[in-house]
């Protein structure tokens, strides 16, 4: 499996498309009772960083600050020969500042509701009111595992 998990591996180029594209992340922690507490979540990236924003009394942000090992799964396709995706593991770090929870909204605004990016000084100021009660989380890209089982299809 070694050999053909090499070959489906994507490039740090096809990853990063792969990330910027689009796409929704299933944000794994360790919930309260021990178990897995999976939950979608939007995402931006920001070089080797991938950035999310949620209510800092969240049972997610709970359950970061009690133990940050996580692990993000982003992926699509239906079919077998369709299956791309990326997993990152490693520790989530929550993130109280304002100025970066107004990034993180207005990108996320930009990225999942289709608002142009010259609005982002404007968005960024004007989710101030609202960031107080939020969080952005962060989770570094350094350990990846990704796949495209495009590339098994036969040429």
């Amino acid at each position: 499996m070694g050999k053909q998990r090499s070959e489906i591996a994507m490039s740090a180029d096809e990853i990063s498309d792969f990330l910027n594209a689009g796409g929704t992340v299933q944000l794994a922690l360790i919930g309260p009772d021990g178990y897995p507490d999976i939950t979608p979540m939007w995402f931006v990236i920001d070089g080797d960083t991938l950035w999310m924003r949620t209510y800092g009394k969240s049972q997610k942000v709970v359950n970061a600050r009690r133990d940050p090992r996580c692990c993000a799964l982003i992926e699509t396709g239906d079919r077998y020969l369709e299956l791309r995706g990326v997993q990152i593991t490693g520790d989530v770090q929550v993130v109280d500042d304002v100025d970066r929870i107004c990034w993180v909204a207005a990108r996320l605004m930009v990225k999942y509701e289709g608002v142009d990016p010259e609005h982002i000084p404007a968005l960024e100021t004007a989710y101030r009111d609202r960031a107080p009660k939020q969080v952005a989380l962060s989770l570094s890209l350094d350990r990846i595992v990704s796949w495209d089982h495009r590339k098994m299809a036969p040429a």
